[in-house]
């Protein structure tokens, strides 16, 4: 890392832009920073801190008051570094918290933290060039190129004022979190963590394969029925499966005995169930021959039913014959009783006529009522035209009420159309009007932000009038700068030309071939190049101050632009106007926006007062078309009534008499055609008698009353025929039982105690069954068993290997973790710090021995007592004493000898740092105080092994108000305090 250029601004007690150009403070390599006490040396690097970090070293950053109380209001407060950083060149600017004056009224205002980093060269890693502007996210990258955070830099290469010694006095804990930052061994760290987790996860595979064994142990001893062992294996698994086959034997030779006796009670049951059954076929047929000895007359009787109800069924046909006849008889008596009445209720009384006068009396009725026929046809144009007066009279009080109707709206509505018509040009006017007012608001809501905006516009201005300054004061620099070289390269130019001279060449200026006395150049002799770099510095430098002066040119121009445009109008004037024309504007939109409802609703108006006139019109016609058909038909009505009043006689209307003429004849013509009936039917019934009471003796009966009291419906005929062949048929088969041969000798009144028999051939039957069910437990145990054992060699296959891998990797993670076969007891991690630390060690010795006169060399420390303490890490780092041969304890060491002892201890952490390529490379060092604890004789060795570090190419400052340092150092930068704030002096 090397410092460029840094500049502070109402920073500390820096009141105004303070500039630190490290590069020519740098040029010799070492350079002091001196001054009175709380002159604001180390604010300074407190800047350098703050630019990189976002915080300063020590109590200061407790503080958080950064900015100068002796600043201009709108000066603000920030700090830009430009530094190098393993080849990478950026600048990073940084603004504190703080509060400023409102530049609107009175009181204050908090002006929020700021930081950006920009890349000026490409970014690492292929990166966008784009600038970084969140503070979080500037401080990672600041830390992912340094290799370290805030505290480990104030350690490493900002040794502040208190702190210088902290890194040499700080516990194992600490210096392993730096060393681990700076040489990037996390990687080992995470090696102990990728085996530990690799552990954990062998371990818990382990766990469950050795769960797995026993719960085929738990299993297995309760599939056999054993105990569960203390050190289950595979013999005890054998042994288990070699009794489960015993098992199965030993319940097989029972279940062969078992069904053996089983079969003899079987075979002892079945013959006793033989002769029992032959004794109870025995007994049924003695008890059936007996049972129909006894109901022999009940059959007899049986017989003679059958038989009589077979010669009794002609005479119940014949009988049944006379029975539908006198039914027929009874229906037409009773269909002339109704046709009787019927006459009479039509006003007939003499109903008792014979036939011949009954229908000569119906003709007679049916002739008058075709007289009628053309009297009902005008009947029912009467009743026509009176129903259509009645529709007339509804159609005409409707058309007069619609006509009453439709008049009250045409009378309201040209008022109506005459309102909506001015309020539609009211809003055809807003709609005019709205462009212009909104073109207003746009004018006046601009304008109140260029009013806003004027402030900022100053402070822009002012901006770039100092940039300009600045740009005019580096040129003139540069072209002074120029002149300068030039001058001293005309100087120099004779020794130049000599420089190119050979022995036998001729001289360009004097054409001689002997040189005797060449010049020869001086210490300010200038070269081509150092003129051609000063040259592109000055035309670099003559571009930034035109670029200034464009940039304040621009700024003015905006800012005279826009106080043109206010013309001078305050931002309450503008508020208030801006409000009046918006409360204009939103008054128009509204009327704007009822323009095209109002247009439709002023074309409705006028389509409804069109179609109110039509509907008036249309039912004015209908009122007169009604009324003049209602006259005409009212004065038909009238005639055609009195013709119809003297042909309807006593009935409502004609119709109604024709219908009873007709129905009158009709019944008559009905009563006729029933008496005719009546005289046949009584000749029919009279003839069915005779032939039933024939019958009735041709079949053996005294009369047919006795006759039909023999009838039988069929179903019982055939009972009792089935009756009679069931009993015959039970006869023979009882006497066919008792003539089979195996029943001979076989007696009624034997016993057979079947009991007995079946009892015992249960019990053989249930042992068997256990038997069965015996072997089958047996063979499945022992199925199960076999299954087992097989499952729990598997397991213990496989435990095997996982034990043997995990005692592998448990062992070497302990190892790697500072345990177990450790000898030193220390982790991977702490060894490779401990190896860093160790360099560390043997290169800060070199300066310590030689800043301590050869007293004292620095000892690495990784002894196993220490390696017990609490946040050990074997990182101990003491120092030899060679005047005592005593190996010491680094805190004690006196205050001189810490700060030479911190000393070499940071610059060796710096060498080794940048031998690696974990760390950035550390070029630049700056060392705050402690040189006034040095004597004489050691400010001498220190400053030797610091021009030693200039001569590697590092730059170092120092921070001190020493005086002698001033006589030493040539390169010197002075910060003098005033009350209006400090200043930087170049050389002072």
């Amino acid at each position: 890392m090397r410092l460029h250029r840094l500049e502070v601004c109402a920073f500390g007690p820096y009141a105004t832009r303070q500039t630190v150009d490290f590069d020519a403070l740098g040029a010799d390599g070492l350079f002091l920073l001196h001054g009175d006490t709380g002159a604001g040396k180390t604010t300074l690097l407190d800047a350098v801190a703050f630019a990189l970090f976002g915080t300063v070293p020590g109590a200061r950053a407790d503080a958080k008051r950064l900015r100068c109380d002796l600043a201009e209001a709108d000066l603000p407060t920030e700090v830009v570094l430009d530094l190098t950083v393993q080849g990478h060149r950026l600048r990073v600017a940084r603004s504190p918290e703080y509060e400023r004056p409102k530049r609107r009224g009175s009181g204050y205002t908090r002006q929020p933290a700021k930081a950006s980093l920009t890349w000026l060269t490409p970014p690492p890693d292929g990166g966008t060039a784009e600038a970084v502007t969140r503070s979080d996210e500037v401080a990672r990258v600041v830390e992912r190129l340094l290799g370290m955070n805030a505290q480990q830099f104030f350690q490493v290469v900002l040794l502040p004022q208190g702190d210088f010694a902290k890194f040499l006095r700080s516990d194992t804990k600490e210096r392993a979190e730096l060393l681990e930052r700076l040489f990037g061994t996390e990687r080992f760290a995470a090696v102990e963590d990728w085996f530990r987790e690799k552990r954990r996860k062998s371990h818990a595979e382990l766990e469950r394969r050795r769960a797995r064994v026993r719960e085929w142990v738990a299993r297995l001893a309760q599939a056999a029925g054993a105990e569960v062992p203390e050190q289950a294996d595979q013999a005890w698994a054998a042994g288990l499966s070699a009794r489960a086959h015993a098992e199965v034997e030993t319940a097989r030779a029972e279940e062969i005995a078992a069904r053996a006796g089983w079969e003899e009670a079987r075979e002892r049951l079945q013959g006793h169930r033989t002769s029992a059954e032959r004794i109870r076929r025995v007994r049924a047929a003695h008890e059936r021959l007996a049972e129909l000895r006894r109901t022999a007359p009940e059959r007899s009787g049986w017989v003679f039913e059958a038989e009589a109800a077979r010669r009794a069924a002609t005479v119940a046909e014949r009988a049944a014959e006379g029975s539908s006849g006198e039914a027929h008889h009874d229906q037409v008596v009773g269909q002339e009783s109704v046709a009787a009445a019927t006459c009479r209720e039509l006003g007939f009384a003499d109903v008792g006529l014979d036939v011949e006068e009954l229908r000569a009396r119906a003709g007679e009725f049916r002739e008058e009522a075709g007289g009628l026929t053309s009297l009902v046809e005008l009947a029912e144009r009467q009743q026509a035209d009176r129903r259509r007066i009645e529709i007339l009279d509804e159609a005409v009080a409707y058309d007069e009420e619609r006509i009453a109707v439709v008049q009250s709206k045409l009378d309201g509505l040209p008022e109506q159309v005459s309102e909506l018509t001015r309020q539609r040009e009211l809003a055809v006017d807003a709609v005019a009007r709205l462009g212009g007012i909104r073109a207003r608001e746009d004018e006046l809501t601009a304008l109140l932000d260029d009013v806003e905006a004027l402030p900022e516009l100053d402070d822009a201005v002012a901006a770039a009038r100092e940039a300009e300054i600045a740009a005019v004061a580096a040129h003139n620099e540069a072209r002074s700068a120029l002149l300068d070289v030039r001058e001293r390269r005309l100087a120099g130019m004779a020794a130049e030309l000599a420089g190119e001279l050979a022995d036998g060449a001729a001289c360009p200026v004097c054409g001689s071939e002997s040189h005797p006395a060449p010049a020869i150049p001086t210490a300010e002799a200038v070269s081509e190049e150092a003129e051609r770099a000063a040259a592109e510095h000055e035309v670099t430098a003559n571009r930034r101050r035109e670029k200034a002066r464009v940039a304040r040119y621009e700024a003015e121009h905006r800012r005279d632009a826009t106080a043109q445009r206010v013309g001078g109008r305050s931002s309450a004037e503008l508020s208030a106007e801006l409000a009046d024309v918006r409360a204009e504007r939103v008054k128009l939109a509204d009327r704007a926006a009822r323009s095209e409802a109002l247009a439709a609703a002023v074309r409705a108006a006028k389509e409804e007062e069109q179609r109110l006139h039509a509907e008036r019109a249309a039912h004015e016609r209908s009122l007169s078309e009604s009324r003049a058909e209602r006259g005409v038909l009212i004065e038909a009505v009238q005639e055609r009534a009195r013709a119809l009043d003297d042909a309807r006689g006593e009935f409502p209307d004609v119709p109604a008499r024709k219908d009873h003429l007709l129905a009158l004849g009709a019944a008559l013509e009905r009563l006729a055609d029933a008496r005719m009936a009546v005289t046949v039917a009584r000749q029919q019934r009279d003839e069915r008698r005779r032939s039933v009471s024939e019958a009735a003796i041709r079949a053996g009966f005294a009369t047919v009353e006795d006759a039909l009291a023999a009838v039988r419906p069929p179903e019982r005929i055939a009972e009792l025929d089935a009756l009679i062949r069931e009993a015959a048929d039970a006869e023979a088969a009882a006497a066919g039982v008792l003539a089979e041969p195996e029943l001979a000798g076989v007696s009624p009144e034997d016993e057979v105690d079947l009991t007995s028999a079946e009892e015992a051939e249960r019990e053989a039957r249930a042992r068997a069954e256990t038997a069965v069910a015996a072997v089958r437990a047996c063979e499945r145990t022992a199925a199960d068993v076999a299954a087992l054992v097989s499952e729990f060699e598997t397991a213990l296959d496989d435990l095997a290997p996982a034990e043997e891998e995990f005692a592998e990797l448990d062992a070497l993670t302990n190892v790697l973790g500072g345990q177990g076969q450790n000898a030193r007891r220390m982790s991977l991690r702490s060894y490779v710090l401990a190896a860093r630390l160790e360099e560390v060690a043997v290169a800060a010795t070199s300066r310590l021995r030689s800043m301590s006169q050869g007293r004292y060399s620095f000892v690495h420390s990784d002894q196993e007592s220490k390696l017990r303490v609490k946040g050990g890490h074997g990182l101990g780092l003491d120092v030899l004493d060679d005047y005592s041969g005593v190996i010491r304890s680094s805190k004690t060491l006196s205050g001189g000898e810490s700060f030479i002892a911190s000393l070499a201890l940071a610059l060796g952490l710096a060498d080794v740092v940048a031998a690696e390529t974990g760390g950035a490379l550390l070029d630049t060092l700056f060392v705050d105080e402690g040189f006034g604890t040095l004597d004489g004789e050691t400010l001498d060795v220190v400053m030797g092994v610091l021009d030693e570090l200039r001569a590697g190419g590092r730059v170092v400052g120092l921070v001190s108000h020493v005086e002698e340092l001033r006589q030493r150092i040539p390169t010197r930068l002075r910060v003098r305090k005033s009350r209006t704030g400090s200043v930087l002096v170049a050389g002072g």
